[in-house]
């Protein structure tokens, strides 16, 4: 009953039995990969005000990573971040999920989760009301939201006056 099948009567005598892959299409790898990722991305949660670009890296909440952590590219941190993170002029987002024990460098950084460690920003650095930064801060440009948990000392940096050099001449 369960285990017994049909003999397939359809087959005239002599017939080869088709191929099931063959009479189905060809799938295109990259877009079922494309698919996939469109799939997970409905499972992320990302902190509000944020989107998600196409060029952004993700540590998901899951991860916990141990050592140094450098790229051209934006960071999203949602997991466990210890050691160094450098990204030189792209932006890192801490989730809000997050837990980073990492000296971070970056061109801008907002946070939502917890860092324990310095951070410095080329352009700016902000920490929201569910953020928590114990650790130095050195930057041109702060925003720390009420709410926000901050404990170390903060350096406002001059910003980059490379565009104002020499716009009045010296007097004569």
């Amino acid at each position: 009953m369960w285990g017994r099948k049909k003999p397939d009567t359809s087959r005239s005598a002599g017939q080869e039995p088709k191929d099931p892959q063959a009479t189905q299409p060809v799938k295109d790898v990259r877009s079922t990969w494309e698919q996939a990722i469109n799939e997970m991305d409905k499972d992320v949660m990302l902190p509000a005000g944020t989107t998600a670009d196409p060029a952004t890296s993700w540590v998901g909440s899951s991860m916990h990573v141990k050592g140094e952590i450098s790229g051209d590219e934006d960071l999203l941190i949602d997991g466990s971040v210890e050691g160094l993170v450098q990204l030189d002029d792209r932006n890192l987002t801490v989730g809000t999920r997050a837990e980073v024990a990492a000296d971070i460098i970056a061109g801008e950084v907002v946070i939502y989760g917890k860092v324990k460690g310095n951070v410095r920003a080329k352009n700016r650095i902000e920490i929201k009301k569910e953020g928590s930064v114990i650790g130095d801060l050195r930057t041109p440009q702060i925003l720390i939201e009420d709410g926000a948990y901050f404990k170390g000392s903060i350096e406002i940096e001059s910003p980059e006056k490379d565009t104002h050099k020499n716009v009045f001449p010296p007097a004569a």
